[in-house]
């Protein structure tokens, strides 16, 4: 009897320990492995027989690997901010790179969410989230935010979130610093087995297959490699902490590829990012898409990474937050498209809205006139850039290299299912235009219904009250009628006679962001669809919204030589709002007569207190001449 009582005692133990244990592991540690500037096409897993990639590619092996992941912006910090945040830049105001534009005080980062259900909440090291009072911000997200961050400080037993954040693919290393410090930084950091060399990889056809090309973009590789070596050190360190067995893995870059049309670039090839998860076997329940090596083409964006951390750890989905749950019992519907979005990236401004259904994906260039490689000076110190306009201007590039540098048309439509390198634009294409207009229909009604607070501009989004925020004020339509902001930003980049007079009659509308859009899509326009209005558009000049009349300047001195033009530009050169200073120079850039402004610009680089963005464009003024050189001025 005794016997029989203490093994039922010993049952009775086993069972409330298996309990114990099971309550105690239903909460997973979390880690999430980012690289930078990273897209598919460079991962052997994704289909690169040219790349060395055996950690990420057993991930994927072992895990799920999703062809459909995208990013919601093309560089780094409006990237990041969707991605702490959980909501759209666009609704923000966070799209442009490292502007400083509050948010509201109750969308906080979402790992403040996963510490109110328990969790260690680590990041290892970088933030670079694009809002003002960043520092309060992080400090409620995170438990430990720095260099030493990781699991290990975390409380026995405790469900840890661990954020590391690998730099070796970063621009700065596949373009932007030296060839000397990238064989130093990446080449002598790698064995010599892992080394790629210059012709051991296809080249994308839209640059120029040549030996001084191949010897830049083998950096690519390269930078990847290490990044690889590091994150299996990484993850040698939690198998040795007995962790991996109870930790799900994301994997995933921040956008696409750091290079020349990749990154700062409204097309897939700047959103489209690798991303797998990885269950341990505790935890492949939670998977919707199966147990291990599945792949899937479920169409995911940065949008949904918080609400589904959430959900992971228990807590409530906060309102403001509409990404979806991509899994456990709260998983959310499949979607059938994605709204994707870049804006400006440091001197560079520009505005693209993109959707994709994963198959196509469509752009709507907002500012066209600025070619894909536009002048932006980070991008201009890397030699891979001079390479590639040394060749331009010995005509050594074909006509899809040679477009790089021209006008965007208003509109791409790619077919990246059958065409990944992005060669052939659809949108004229009679065949297409089912898809065309219905992803006309998805953009529209997306801007409309988050009232896209960055169809302000910037000057603009700097005038907001200080009691306010972008993200509050874009929801009164008194202050912000988006509806009529955006028919007449619509028209912007439709070339010909019907727009030019739409957009003219606009010029006369009380409504200065209208007026505003108005003169920015007559930019667009050839000089004898402006010619009839060449009257109003002088008279646009004294415009009281210094955007309207810093735009209609730049046209009047560009398309009829007018010296009150340019007598007006070099004016808000020497003004005191950078916003006014970078539009202008930005204007001048693609502007064929740049000698009467060189003294104007070289004074206002030389001026003390311009910001980063205004110094850069100025420096790629002087640059485009030859003035000045394209050596790294600004540092990394």
């Amino acid at each position: 009897m005794t016997s029989q009582l203490n093994l039922a005692g010993i049952v009775f133990a086993a069972i409330n320990f298996s309990g114990l244990t099971t309550t105690a592991q239903q909460k997973p540690n979390i880690l999430w492995v980012t690289i930078e500037d990273t897209s598919p096409q460079f991962i052997g897993c994704y289909g690169n027989k040219e790349a060395r990639t055996p950690v990420i590619d057993q991930l994927a092996k072992e895990g799920v690997r999703f062809t459909n992941a995208f990013s919601t912006g093309t560089v780094c910090s409006p990237s990041r901010s969707c991605i702490i945040t959980g909501v759209k830049t666009y609704k923000t105001g966070t799209g442009n790179h490292r502007s400083n534009f509050p948010v509201p005080e109750f969308i906080k980062g979402f790992p403040y969410y996963l510490q109110k259900e328990g969790y260690y909440t680590t990041n290892n090291n970088k933030t670079d989230y694009n809002i003002a009072n960043a520092g309060p911000f992080i400090r409620e997200a995170w438990n430990n935010c720095s260099g030493k961050a990781g699991w290990w400080n975390r409380k026995p037993g405790q469900p840890f979130f661990a954020v590391f954040n690998f730099m070796d693919s970063h621009q700065s290393r596949t373009m932007t610093q030296s060839y000397q410090w990238y064989l130093k930084n990446v080449i002598e950091e790698l064995p010599v087995k892992d080394r790629i060399g210059d012709n051991d990889f296809e080249m994308p056809p839209f640059y120029n297959n040549s030996k001084e090309m191949r010897k830049q973009f083998a950096r690519v590789y390269n930078s990847i490699k290490l990044t690889d070596n590091k994150i299996g050190e990484l993850l040698t360190r939690l198998e040795k902490d007995q962790l991996k067995d109870s930790t799900i893995i994301f994997f995933y870059a921040d956008h696409g590829e750091g290079v020349p049309r990749g990154k700062t670039n409204g097309i897939n090839l700047g959103y489209r990012v690798p991303f797998i998860i990885w269950f341990p076997e505790m935890y492949k329940h939670l998977s919707p898409w199966g147990k291990s090596g599945v792949v899937t083409d479920e169409l995911i964006d940065f949008e949904d990474l918080a609400p589904t951390l959430i959900s992971l750890a228990g807590g409530s989905i906060p309102e403001y937050l509409s990404g979806r749950i991509l899994m456990g019992k709260k998983r959310s519907k499949e979607t059938d498209h994605l709204i994707l979005s870049t804006d400006r990236s440091d001197n560079g401004i520009d505005l693209v809205r993109s959707v994709t259904n994963g198959k196509y994906l469509y752009s709507r260039n907002f500012i066209p006139f600025m070619p894909e490689l536009r002048y932006i000076r980070y991008m201009e110190i890397g030699e891979i850039k001079q390479q590639m306009r040394k060749d331009l201007a010995e005509n050594k590039l074909n006509p899809l290299q040679q477009s790089l540098f021209d006008a965007r048309p208003a509109e791409f439509l790619f077919d990246i299912e059958n065409d990944p390198w992005e060669t052939k634009n659809l949108a004229a294409d009679p065949s297409r235009v089912t898809i065309l207009e219905k992803m006309r229909i998805q953009l529209k009604t997306e801007i409309i219904h988050s009232r896209d607070i960055l169809l302000l501009p910037e000057y603009e989004l700097g005038l907001i009250p200080v009691t306010t925020t972008p993200y509050e004020f874009r929801l009164d339509d008194k202050n912000y009628p988006v509806g009529e902001v955006y028919d007449a930003a619509i028209l912007s980049g439709f070339r010909g006679k019907d727009t030019a007079a739409k957009q003219s009659k606009l010029l006369n509308s009380s409504n200065k962001i209208v007026r505003y859009w108005a003169m920015l899509g007559l930019r667009s326009q050839s000089p004898q669809d402006l010619k009839p209005y060449s009257k109003l558009i002088l008279r646009s000049m004294t415009d009281l919204y210094p955007p309207v009349a810093i735009t209609a300047s730049a046209i009047a001195y560009q398309v009829f030589g007018d010296k009150t033009a340019e007598e007006n530009l070099k004016k808000y050169f020497t003004g005191d709002n950078m916003d006014l200073m970078l539009m202008s120079v930005n204007y001048l850039l693609y502007t064929v007569n740049k000698k009467p402004f060189i003294a104007t610009i070289q004074s206002l680089q030389k001026m003390k207190g311009i910001n980063y963005n205004v110094k850069s464009a100025c420096l790629d003024f002087l640059g485009s001449l030859g003035l000045v050189s394209n050596k790294s001025e600004l540092g990394e």
